[in-house]
């Protein structure tokens, strides 16, 4: 059976990948399994200053998921080039794909393209979907001129393909995807998290400290499944689909809407064997579904 997806001139072992913020910066997880099972992995999004992120309380649980507002934590790309790539580099032979954040295309440009120069990377991810930060982050992501000039501009920068990561907070996830394609992203990947909220009980304030975060897990399956059925259908470019992808069989079905890769998140934070599982159950749910080749699947619901 065959689960290599090639994409971006680089042959991916299989189909799956855990989504940025939700696996750290990988080498953390080789203590679990070994990581090399992986098909690639997305780096936790990376700024160009150190960030603390969002203060506590920033996690709460919810029915089928869980929200977040971490707030894009991380050391900064200086660091994260200098100190955690090489980190990972140890455990993990293949390349990986870097994510981008920013509160300005003058800040996007300048991670993106160091990142363009590192070696490791095989692609960025350009995170303009993020609902967790104030300024930037989603900001670019809910107004397609917006979109565009984002990604227009940091294209002319960067040598590495580029994936542009969408918001399903948007009224017109197609608007949004073609904009991204005129502009000149060499992919897409989505979605991203669906803002959302609690409250205590107790106290009759939001659980998050920042009152809204962003809602993951498989709840938000159906919304994602759509939107990448939508966008396969009205643009060219590859899609790496995810949002609450728990099992192989999410997997396939994702697939079938036209994702030519799949990220996990939220699934790694609940059981972190969740990507290895994932993997190891393929070739029993190919074997069941009688689908020998990936690759052949791919946007079959659309046939």
């Amino acid at each position: 059976m065959n689960k290599e997806i090639k994409l971006f001139n680089h042959t991916f072992k299989n189909p799956i990948i855990p989504a940025s913020g939700c696996f750290g910066f990988g080498y953390e997880f080789n203590e679990f399994y070994d990581i090399n099972i992986l098909g690639s992995i997305a780096l936790k999004g990376t700024t160009k200053e150190e960030r603390y992120g969002n203060p506590l309380p920033r996690i709460c649980e919810c029915p089928s998921g869980l929200i977040n507002a971490i707030g894009l934590q991380n050391p900064g790309v200086d660091k994260v080039i200098g100190e955690e790539i090489p980190k990972l580099s140890t455990c993990y032979e293949d390349l990986v794909i870097a994510n981008c954040g920013g509160h300005s295309i003058e800040e996007y440009i300048e991670v993106a393209s160091k990142f363009s120069k590192c070696a490791k990377v095989v692609a960025i991810e350009l995170n303009i979907s993020c609902p967790n930060v104030s300024g930037g982050g989603m900001v670019f992501g809910t107004d397609p001129d917006v979109a565009y000039n984002l990604v227009k501009e940091v294209k002319k920068h960067v040598s590495k393909p580029l994936i542009v990561k969408l918001s399903p907070n948007v009224t017109n996830i197609v608007e949004m995807a073609k904009a991204v394609e005129k502009a000149g992203a060499d992919a897409i990947s989505l979605i991203n998290t669906l803002v959302g909220m609690r409250i205590n009980l107790v106290n009759h304030k939001p659980i998050i400290s920042v009152k809204k975060g962003g809602y993951s897990g498989p709840g938000v399956f159906p919304v994602a499944l759509n939107m990448v059925y939508q966008v396969y259908e009205n643009t060219k470019l590859p899609i790496i689909g995810m949002g609450g992808i728990t099992s192989a069989y999410d997997v396939i079905e994702m697939m079938y809407a036209g994702a030519n890769l799949c990220m996990v998140g939220a699934a790694n934070l609940i059981n972190p064997y969740a990507c290895r599982d994932i993997i190891l159950d393929l070739d029993r749910v190919m074997k069941e579904l009688k689908i020998t080749n990936l690759n052949d699947i791919i946007g079959l619901a659309h046939c």
